[in-house]
């Protein structure tokens, strides 16, 4: 069921996805935010905590995550165009990984941009920022190992849900403001550590003057 085909139109809100590890009590935060595009100006900021109830088996990280960040987003008032996930789309021994899922449940084009490899192999990659090389797993494309700054290591980039790889790569480098993680998914990190603090609501007062 999982899309891999560009099917990305006009991208003007982008959320980013991720979640902290549990604490003692097995109780975990989990963080979406929702950026404007091109700006990458905070939108919208949800952040739940609740108790991990699923064991963590490896390459089942998708039934441990999911529901607390589909929690999260049910919370939303903007809708996001595209999810940027810290974690694996196809590039997962099943190719179903969270950010596959969760593209699937939302109905909404995902990529996984996780910080480590889960499976298959690639050629060593050039230090300069933009450089890639495809990752395969017996004889399969299944994502992308990409540098996003100068001798800084790699993200692990792959198909969540309609887009393809080539897609996927060109957004989390758009996304990039200089830091190794992408914007999204990077203050969706900082907002599950509990270090984000949620946007200053609009004076739609105000807003309505200025377009007047």
């Amino acid at each position: 069921m999982v899309s891999r085909r560009g099917e990305l139109e006009t991208v003007r809100l982008i959320a980013g996805v991720d979640i902290s590890a549990p604490d003692a009590a097995g109780l975990a935060r989990a963080a979406v935010v929702v950026l404007s595009y091109p700006e990458l100006a905070l939108v919208e900021r949800k952040v739940i905590t609740k108790k991990v109830t699923f064991p963590y088996v490896p390459g089942l990280l998708s039934f441990r995550e999911s529901p607390l960040i589909i929690a999260a987003c049910e919370e939303l008032e903007a809708i996001p165009d595209l999810i940027l996930v810290d974690g694996q789309g196809i590039a997962h021994p099943r190719r179903l990984g969270l950010a596959s899922h969760l593209g699937l449940l939302w109905d909404k084009p995902t990529i996984g941009c996780a910080k480590s490899r889960l499976c298959g192999q690639h050629k060593a990659v050039p230090s300069e920022p933009g450089s890639y090389a495809e990752i395969t797993d017996n004889g399969e494309v299944i994502g992308a190992v990409l540098r996003t700054r100068t001798n800084v290591a790699p993200l692990y980039i792959s198909i969540g849900h309609k887009v393809d790889l080539e897609t996927a790569v060109s957004w989390v480098l758009r996304c990039c403001r200089g830091q190794r993680l992408p914007e999204p998914t990077r203050l969706a990190h900082v907002a599950a550590s509990g270090h984000l603090e949620a946007p200053k609501p609009v004076n739609t007062q105000t807003q309505m003057r200025l377009e007047i």
